[in-house]
């Protein structure tokens, strides 16, 4: 019986892991991973900013055109408030991606909704308008997150692809990404690093500039969330 108990409590653990972690997964609440299949659009997403790279990443991205949602920390908000004006006066959309980059996990209902609330005060506070979308720090969602969603009218959004930007060096990232891009993919990047106040993101900058034209020659838009799934301005 001992190897059948041991394959269920690894069974059970996967599972687990697969619920909270799991970008597709639906267990603990609707997740949207990926828009449609239908049109030649992508959305690029950065998390974890706004940072002092980002004017460079901004500049990249009206180089070519291209609009992208930025998941940002509350905190950096505040940090940078010059900054996150200047992403939505380019045409940028904010997303909520908590205020401290707190692990949500193991925390209670309580601590989740105040770490997601405070966050969409400062952004709201500096941008004008309440984001849409929230991602969850490190992707992984736990119960009560559900709940506080709902009370701050947010959805859910993962990724269809994850380009480890934080380890990889650019090659690897753009390879990652170049494999998985396809119609309605959501690309998920960074422009910073947690909470480091100057983080180093030239590999992202550097995927970033060698991507952009790759995936224009693909002939895919590069469009914010709101535009790849169609929810409107």
């Amino acid at each position: 019986m001992f190897p059948e108990l041991a394959a269920g409590v690894a069974a059970a653990l996967a599972a687990a892991a697969y619920a909270v972690r799991g970008p597709s997964c639906q267990w603990l609440g609707p997740s949207i991973y990926r828009g449609p299949r239908n049109r030649a659009a992508i959305a690029l997403t950065f998390d974890d900013g706004p940072s002092p790279g980002t004017p460079e990443l901004l500049e990249l991205l009206a180089q070519h055109e291209a609009r992208a949602t930025f998941f940002v920390c509350g905190l950096n908000v505040e940090r940078y408030p010059q900054i996150v004006r200047a992403a939505v006066e380019a045409g940028h959309e904010l997303g909520n991606h908590g205020y401290a980059h707190a692990r949500l996990w193991l925390r209670n209902p309580a601590f989740i909704y105040q770490e997601v609330a405070t966050a969409q005060r400062a952004i709201t506070a500096v941008a004008g308008r309440p984001p849409r979308w929230f991602r969850p720090p490190y992707g992984v969602r736990w119960l009560g997150l559900r709940e506080a969603l709902r009370r701050l009218d947010l959805t859910l959004v993962t990724w269809t692809v994850l380009a480890q930007d934080w380890k990889l060096p650019a090659e690897r990232i753009v390879r990652r990404l170049e494999r998985r891009a396809g119609n309605g993919a959501i690309l998920c990047l960074h422009d910073g690093r947690e909470l480091d106040p100057r983080p180093d993101i030239a590999p992202t900058m550097e995927a970033v500039r060698r991507l952009l034209p790759v995936l224009r020659e693909r002939g895919f838009a590069l469009v914010t969330l709101s535009d790849l799934l169609g929810a409107g301005p």
